[in-house]
């Protein structure tokens, strides 16, 4: 099953922000708007509404660090390397915290440790990085150690409070937060700033397509984000074709169009109208086969458009064949 998302990975190159002291490398071995996608920046609205550094909506009130996240659990499970994002020593880490993610009855049992498997690096002048939810029995670094820029420190789990796999990214300088994306704190609604701490900034993507899949029955929403969802394979006499997208940081009144064509054109093409944000979200939509018919044998492709005030902003496909 081949899938091919449609972003751009990064923005034209904006100058290493020297003034500010510390200059950041990816720390996520993956390709933004592929592989991986930012879910949540920090929170920059010092109330208790919620804004990132673009006036937007993808962040959650207090929130410290950037997300990067992947889109399924099987992506997890795979392997994902987080790298240091820029020379340091390890101040400290843990290992050991299953990758259950965060619900009421793992609370408890993560209260104190919600950054879960986790590790921290010093940096000169006072700067500090920590990565948060690591996969257990990933940390490959140990305490003291002085680290390269894209060395190797673990990989991306769903470990402490997570609610879906990622790394969870903050940087401080003395002891206070700082946005990479905006370390100055001079960005405004109104002007976009002209500062930065990333060697490359990685592209602002405003939600986005992250999975797209066909399966025969509706699927289970555990499934979607689990990445078991689709299918492999069908033949002439499936019981049904299903297409699904799966979603981040979507508005109200975005549309998700859902699409298949097949060897004979189009066999389902509709839109659905969100009636509000959602920080992840699947639809799925779906023809039965009729009684006494058969699927032509042929090539299926589907796909998933994320569309805003009418325009596209994301979409993924994939496809997938029919055999007699």
């Amino acid at each position: 099953m081949i899938k091919r998302g449609l972003w751009a990975l990064f923005l034209p190159f904006a100058g290493i922000a020297s003034a500010e002291g510390l200059t950041l490398q990816l720390p996520v071995d993956c390709a933004l708007g592929d592989t991986c996608y930012i879910q949540q920046y920090m929170d920059r609205d010092p109330d208790t509404g919620f804004r990132d550094f673009r006036c937007s909506g993808l962040s959650y009130d207090g929130h410290k660090g950037t997300d990067f996240a992947l889109p399924t659990r099987a992506a997890m499970q795979a392997g994902v390397d987080v790298f240091a994002a820029a020379d340091g020593r390890v101040r400290g880490f843990r290992d050991g915290m299953p990758d259950t993610g965060y619900s009421e009855e793992t609370a408890a049992a993560i209260e104190g440790k919600e950054c879960g498997n986790g590790v921290v690096l010093l940096h000169p002048d006072g700067w500090e990085t920590q990565y948060c939810h690591m996969k257990q029995g990933s940390i490959a670094i140990r305490n003291g150690q002085t680290v390269k820029a894209g060395d190797i420190l673990g990989q991306i789990g769903q470990s402490g409070r997570a609610e879906f796999p990622h790394l969870h990214l903050s940087v401080r300088q003395g002891g206070k937060p700082v946005d990479p994306f905006d370390p100055d704190g001079t960005v405004s609604c109104a002007t976009p700033g002209d500062s930065t701490l990333w060697a490359q900034t990685p592209i602002y993507q405003p939600g986005g397509i992250v999975d797209v899949g066909i399966s025969d029955k509706m699927p289970e929403y555990a499934d979607v984000k689990e990445g078991i969802a689709a299918v492999g394979s069908l033949n002439v006499s499936s019981p049904a074709l299903i297409v699904y997208g799966f979603s981040f940081g979507t508005q109200k009144n975005d549309i998700v169009r859902l699409e298949i064509t097949g060897p004979q054109g189009t066999v389902i093409s509709e839109n659905r109208k969100l009636t509000r944000r959602h920080a992840q979200a699947f639809r799925a939509v779906g023809k039965r086969l009729r009684s006494g018919d058969a699927w032509p044998i042929g090539t299926y492709v589907a796909r998933a458009t994320l569309l805003r005030d009418g325009k596209e902003i994301s979409t993924q496909k994939t496809e997938i064949q029919i055999d007699g």
